[in-house]
């Protein structure tokens, strides 16, 4: 399909140079990164991750995404914790929120 996959880790675990982004939990802060060549400018991303809980990470995610000149079409995720009001903080970068298991 030649459709690239990109890594988006916690400060410190990837290899190379990375750009980061610091966010907010509810304890305190916390920082991710993404090697600074993995997306292209005008790129539609998909955003994944396993679990959406207050949106913190993945809104960082889109954070970072939107720095790199790239558009966020989608996020997916394997579980919602919908209680917790998580897309809510994701619909200002793609209304396209997809969970296969709704909590």
């Amino acid at each position: 399909m030649n459709i690239p996959f990109v890594l988006v880790r916690k400060a410190g675990k990837l290899p190379y140079k990375t750009l980061s982004q610091e966010y907010s939990l509810e304890y305190g802060t916390s920082k991710i990164e993404m090697h600074i060549d993995s997306i292209k400018k005008g790129w539609n991303v998909v955003i994944h991750d396993d679990l959406l809980a207050t949106g913190g990470t993945a809104e960082a995610t889109a954070q970072l995404i939107h720095q790199f000149g790239a558009t966020v079409s989608a996020f997916t995720f394997i579980v919602g914790l919908d209680f917790l009001n998580g897309a809510d903080k994701l619909s200002k970068h793609s209304n396209n929120i997809q969970c296969l298991v709704h909590y």
